[in-house]
């Protein structure tokens, strides 16, 4: 997401995408580990491929354009499940289920995973040119096409990243529950585009870094858990401090962004 938002986009699909890849790596993983995996990057990589096509060669409206990806993502998990009434289980011991659920020094193996990708994702957009390129896309994309970077090019391997990503998590997620869960993912779009924003992206482009993401969703997680070990506030008050939290940070954006503009 975090790549999508630079770029000066918006990606809505990628709870819908998370559930689906959970439940095709829960099929798949009855055929092996191999399947397990590559059928959600498969299948989810392609929704985050049509998606980029649709935004940078059609030049539709990101947020038309994953809202119906959004839809159509979670109306295929649901007719894979006969509307949520089946759920896949992971074969047991299997080395796609120690995915999920092995450990390494304490440390569960989502985690180093996790890990290891929120650094490539660094490196990437930090130190190499297609990082750049999301840089110039996002901060001024005609400029970026006379420069001579490939704006529609960036634009597609970006929606079809968060594709991929967003059903790799699905598939690490079926692996550490044991099952293709269906009632997953819901209002998780949003949450990522929070974390990212609070992490110091600007919604309008341009701006931003992997490790600020990361921070973000600590932020986002300490908020949720401090309530949580609040014992007089409900639940609820979750959604009402992280949307609360959110707006402060764009306002705080958005004034700093016009002190920079001011000679």
């Amino acid at each position: 997401m975090t790549f999508v938002i630079v770029t000066g986009g918006i990606d809505l699909s990628v709870g819908s995408v998370f559930v689906l890849g959970g439940v095709l790596a829960a099929w798949g993983s009855r055929h092996g580990t191999l399947v397990a995996l590559l059928l959600p990057l498969a299948v989810c990589g392609l929704i985050g491929l049509v998606n980029g096509l649709l935004v940078a060669r059609l030049r539709l409206a990101p947020f038309i354009v994953t809202l119906a990806a959004m839809l159509g993502a979670r109306g295929l998990m649901l007719a894979l499940t006969d509307e949520g009434a089946n759920t896949y289980l992971v074969a047991e011991g299997s080395f796609f289920a120690d995915l999920g659920q092995g450990k390494l020094l304490g440390i569960g193996a989502p985690v180093w995973i996790t890990a290891a990708l929120f650094v490539a994702g660094g490196v990437v957009l930090r130190r190499t040119r297609f990082g750049q390129h999301v840089y110039a896309v996002g901060g001024n994309e005609d400029a970026a096409a006379l420069m001579g970077a490939p704006v529609a090019r960036t634009k597609t391997l970006v929606y079809t990243l968060n594709g991929l990503l967003a059903g790799f998590a699905g598939a690490l997620n079926a692996a550490w529950l044991d099952s293709g869960v269906t009632i997953l993912g819901y209002g998780m779009e949003l949450e990522a585009i929070a974390a990212v924003v609070i992490g110091g992206t600007l919604l309008s482009g341009g701006m931003g870094f992997v490790g600020g993401s990361l921070v973000g969703v600590l932020l986002l997680k300490v908020i949720q858990n401090v309530i949580n070990q609040i014992g007089s506030l409900d639940s609820a008050y979750q959604q009402v401090v992280s949307g609360g939290f959110l707006v402060l940070v764009v306002v705080a954006q958005t004034w700093l962004a016009r002190r920079r503009r001011v000679p």
